[in-house]
């Protein structure tokens, strides 16, 4: 495959992945601030219930963690195609396989919403579960994401 309408640009392309992964970051986060607003929303009582329902936690925890679906697996998907691009191949290591998990733990924990929306407890207690991993493993990713920019950066004169 012939990439040499890229060559102007390739060297940036390392950089488009991690910048966008630390976004994604920080908006994993605040989708399970907003997941745990919920949870705070459904065991209060009276008038802090009814404060907490008129914030639309639920609303707001939907709509980013749909954003967040598609973007993270954009997202992986572009940093293998960066990598690709650059380097005519993929590195097969840790980075890679726990990245490839990353995006089907996201697509596993959106698949149970409608068992949600339908009450069932199982279905909210396993997405609690998968995506506060999937912060977890967010951040380990965001640490050995910056040692292989660190590899990069060392080589990008060169």
């Amino acid at each position: 495959m012939d990439l040499g309408a890229l060559e102007p640009v390739k060297p940036y392309l390392n950089f488009f992945h991690p910048i966008f992964m630390w976004v994604l970051l920080a908006l994993s986060v605040y989708a399970m601030y907003l997941g745990f607003k919920i949870r705070q929303t459904r065991s209060a009582e009276g008038d802090v219930r009814k404060q907490l329902i008129r914030q639309k936690f639920n609303v707001r925890h939907h709509k980013w963690g749909s954003a967040l679906l598609a973007l993270m697996v954009l997202g992986s998907i572009g940093g293998m195609a960066s990598t690709y691009i650059n380097n005519g191949k993929l590195f097969f290591g840790p980075h890679l396989l726990v990245g490839l998990g990353m995006t089907g733990m996201i697509a596993t924990s959106t698949a149970l919403v409608p068992f949600m929306q339908k009450g069932n407890d199982t279905a909210r207690l396993a997405h609690i579960a998968l995506n506060v991993f999937l912060v977890g493993l967010f951040g380990w990713q965001a640490v050995t994401g910056m040692q292989i920019m660190q590899r990069i950066l060392e080589n990008f004169g060169s």
